[in-house]
């Protein structure tokens, strides 16, 4: 019964019963926010349920014109937040429908390819070369079968299944890379060991970025004074016996000018600028905030199989007898060469790496494709570096009807040998681990010939053995010897030499640890693989590790233990999912902002957990993607770097944004305040505070929020997780300069009221914008001068300063204008009367940061005082 199950598989009958008990082979779908939940996300800032709340007021008051004014704004910035956020969202569901997963099963005694999904318990997975497994199944029978299990374990070696000894359970999402196997599927869909790491990632619960809790903390303060500040002068005037309805519209006019409006609008298009950038530069961003966040970053905790490195196995020393030799060039592009003291070396030149090379390159299964200028490899990744590594020393390659018979690798021989038919002699190829190789030569190839195998050369064949090994490689051992019978007997064969393999670094690696570690940012490895070969790689990488530890070993350890090893340059290596969780959580409660990198569902959970998760597009799982901030899609460490930067480039246009916004802010609620005590009219109406706040300052901010990056700015630390957007710099700035412009518009208006209330409020009006424009140069920068930066490096200023000016000039001389916000013509001396105030604006600024001794240093402040 057994044996015509094994030949025929499931009936369809069966296949049908098993699906209604298990379902579909896939995981839950993870829930993706549809148009309306993205749009409604646009309207939880506290500073927008403000605006909402006074455009209703406005509007309940008649004062349609504002409320229509506040209510623009509001769809203005929900508008641009949710075309981005959409945008990334169907970017993400275009790469996953780029995948159409299939399998072979065996079905009433024959072969079928089908959709992935439709794989139930039971089936009979045929496996092959290059096959993604669809389930987690028990093998049956099998032939040399190696499984890539990278994607759960980051373990970058195949591992041998179904041998004697071996583990005989295959799982969803890994991949044949040799051999062939029947296996029963096991488990479908959520019940695989894939899909429980998706259901530890569905565990952490949504988190919010810091710039988020930042704004939302900066908005409820703006928010809870506006609100006192508006009620208290309100019901000051009221006890005082002014008209209610008047001091109702100068309440809404207080909170209006407190509350900047434009401030949700700015960060949004500053961030969706930003993001826009850095799509350019193969960095999507999730959420408009996550860029911004990655610029916060202290730590990025990084995988690193396919991560750090190309995830392809690569030759890269050969150790014979008499030669060392170093290998050029990586993955599976046979671009490179070997090389011996400097020189070239082809098989032709040498006869030992000859013999070595041509028994890489025949006794194998592997083989390269080349599709334009782009080289692919079917079959195992350490045979695959054998293949390459013979085109890279010019070996002839083998002809398929000259290989006579075939030992295959076993997981007790560790070796696996061929008989290869050379002329009119044949020849037994022999690879595999090095001690076994050992076992069965009786002699040496050497540069001077063939000679017997003495004690001396064990010796040093083991010691090359050796370093090689603790180097982090590979290692391979080979050997030959002449047959006239064509059988495979593996004894008295002549001992070739060794050849290192490991999976190295991406090329642009290096650099960017170097530039993170410049910028203050800790990198840490958590890895599956091993320690050697992940210290190995650290070493190649200039990655900083005094110690390492493994996942049994962290088990043991309590929190207090993991805390004080955290605070060292530490490198965890055999780590599974949800220690990769723990090791995140333990560096945010010391503080630090973590950045997570992976592309396997093992690193799902983590990349969930950490403040920002960066997953690969090209390489990525599904599920990493969906638990990633940040999608890389070109797969690219460095990406992490630029995003980096691009990130503190936002965070410091916010806060110059904030600031400039605040101080503008201060300065209208001065002047409206005192005016108000002093008991005579309105300096300001609310329209003209709408039209400053909205429009004037609105569109300078948001070229401000386009500021370049500063010098110096990747040779700063990273902030600290407490560090405001204010802070009592910040704080002390506005103060100042609003109580400058404040008083300076209030001096105006009460010096032109003999001329008229209109003239004179319209040019404390004209005088309030004037002073806002040329304030904004007094935060390009927060420490360097005009002229350390170029005052014409951001031409955006200049265009938005130009259009503002004219608009205000359009807003006291165009009828249409002058009805919607009450203004009258002013003359040439209130221009000048305006532009005496205005000019120490521009020059006091620039006095005080030239005099400070790190910009006459021409040094960047590191770290801004809170």
């Amino acid at each position: 019964m057994a044996d015509t199950f094994l030949q025929s598989g499931l009936t369809e009958a069966e296949v049908l019963a098993s699906r209604h008990a298990h379902g579909w082979n896939e995981l839950p779908a993870v829930k993706q926010p549809g148009p309306l939940r993205v749009l409604l996300r646009q309207f939880s800032s506290f500073l927008v349920l403000i605006l909402i709340i006074a455009a209703v007021v406005a509007l309940s008051l008649g004062e349609r014109v504002d409320a229509l004014a506040i209510g623009m704004v509001v769809l203005l910035n929900a508008g641009l937040g949710f075309v981005q956020e959409w945008k990334a969202e169907t970017a993400l569901s275009a790469l996953r429908k780029m995948l159409s997963p299939q399998a072979m099963v065996l079905r009433d005694g024959r072969e079928h390819v089908i959709a992935a999904k439709d794989v139930v318990p039971g089936d009979i997975l045929i496996l092959t070369p290059g096959t993604k497994i669809a389930a987690d199944a028990n093998v049956l029978r099998a032939a040399d079968l190696f499984v890539d299990e990278s994607v759960l374990t980051g373990e970058s070696v195949p591992l041998a299944k179904g041998h004697p000894g071996q583990s005989g359970d295959v799982f969803a999402g890994t991949s044949v890379t040799a051999g062939r196997a029947e296996a029963r599927v096991s488990a479908t869909g959520a019940a695989t060991e894939f899909g429980k790491i998706a259901h530890l990632t569905g565990s952490v619960g949504t988190k919010t970025t810091n710039l988020q809790n930042k704004l939302g903390h900066l908005a409820r303060q703006l928010g809870i004074a506006a609100l006192l500040v508006a009620g208290g002068v309100a019901g000051l005037g009221i006890w005082l016996g002014r008209d209610l309805t008047e001091m109702v519209m100068t309440g809404l006019s207080l909170s209006v000018a407190m509350v900047p409006e434009g401030l949700p609008a700015v960060v949004t298009i500053t961030l969706a600028l930003g993001a826009t950038a850095m799509v350019r530069q193969n960095a999507l961003a999730r959420r408009l905030q996550a860029v911004e966040t990655l610029g916060a970053a202290s730590v990025i905790c990084t995988d690193k199989t396919g991560t750090l490195t190309e995830n392809k196995m690569t030759a890269t020393q050969i150790w014979t007898l008499g030669r060392c030799y170093d290998v050029t060039g990586t993955g599976y592009d046979p671009a490179g060469h070997i090389e011996f003291d400097g020189e070239r070396m082809r098989a032709g030149d040498d006869p030992v790496l000859r013999a070595l090379l041509r028994t890489g390159l025949y006794c194998s299964h592997a083989r390269l494709n080349r599709d334009g200028d782009v080289w692919h490899m079917v079959g195992a990744p350490t045979e695959g570096a054998l293949i390459t590594l013979g085109y890279k020393g010019w070996c002839a390659l083998p002809q398929e009807r000259n290989l006579l018979a075939e030992r295959p690798f076993s997981s007790t021989r560790k070796r696996m040998s061929v008989v290869y038919q050379s002329g009119t002699t044949a020849e037994i190829l022999t690879k595999g681990a090095p001690e076994r190789i050992l076992d069965i030569c009786t002699h040496v190839m050497a540069q001077s010939g063939t000679r017997p195998l003495t004690k001396a050369d064990q010796t040093r064949i083991q010691d090359a053995y050796a370093q090689l090994a603790q180097s982090g490689l590979r290692v391979m051992g080979f050997a030959q010897r002449s047959t006239s019978d064509h059988q495979i007997i593996e004894e008295d064969m002549t001992f070739l030499g060794l050849v290192g393999l490991i999976d190295p670094p991406r090329a642009e690696v290096r650099d960017a640890i170097a530039m993170a570690q410049s910028a203050g940012i800790r990198v840490v490895m958590i890895t599956g693989d091993s320690p050697i070969t992940a210290k190995a790689i650290a070493e190649q990488i200039s990655l900083r590790v005094t110690h390492h530890l493994i996942g049994a070993t962290l088990d043991k350890l309590d929190d207090r233990q993991l805390d004080d090893v955290l605070r060292g340059d530490i490198l965890f290596a055999r780590t599974k999912p949800e220690q990769k969780m723990r090791i995140v959580s333990a560096l945010q409660a010391q503080g630090q902002i973590v950045a997570m990198t992976g592309d396997g569902v093992n690193d799902a959970p983590a990349l969930k957990q950490a403040d920002i998760g960066v997953s690969m597009g090209i390489r990525g799982t599904d599920v990493a993607r969906d638990a990633s901030d940040l999608v890389l899609l070109d797969d690219n460490f460095a990406t992490i770097v630029r995003a980096i930067g691009e990130g503190r480039r936002q965070f410091a246009n916010v806060q110059k944004f904030v600031r400039y916004l605040l101080s503008s802010n201060a300065g209208e609620v001065i002047a409206l305040v005192i005016s108000i005590a002093l008991g005579g009219p309105l300096v300001f109406l609310a329209t003209q505070i709408l039209w400053m706040n909205l429009v004037t300052d609105g569109v300078t901010a948001v070229a401000l929020g386009l500021e370049k990056s500063e010098p110096e700015q990747m040779q700063q630390r990273p902030r600290k997780k407490d560090t405001p957007i204010l802070g009592l710099r910040g704080i002390v700035t506005i103060l100042v300069l609003g109580t400058y412009t404040g008083l300076s518009s209030l001096w105006i208006f009460f010096h032109l009221m003999d001329m008229g209330v209109e003239l004179a409020r319209t040019t404390a009006f004209s005088a309030m914008v004037v002073f806002e424009k040329v304030s904004v140069f007094a935060f390009r920068s927060l420490h360097l001068t005009a002229w350390r930066i170029g005052w014409f490096s951001n031409p955006f200023l200049l265009v938005a300063l130009t259009v503002t000016l004219g608009a205000q000039v359009l807003a006291l001389y165009w009828g249409p204008l002058q009805m919607l916000l009450h203004t009258v013509p002013i003359g040439l001396d209130e221009w000048l009367l305006i532009a005496v105030f205005a000019l120490p604006i521009i020059i006091v600024p620039e006095v005080f940061k030239a005099m400070h001794p790190r910009a006459l240093a021409g040094k960047v402040i590191s770290r801004e005082a809170a």
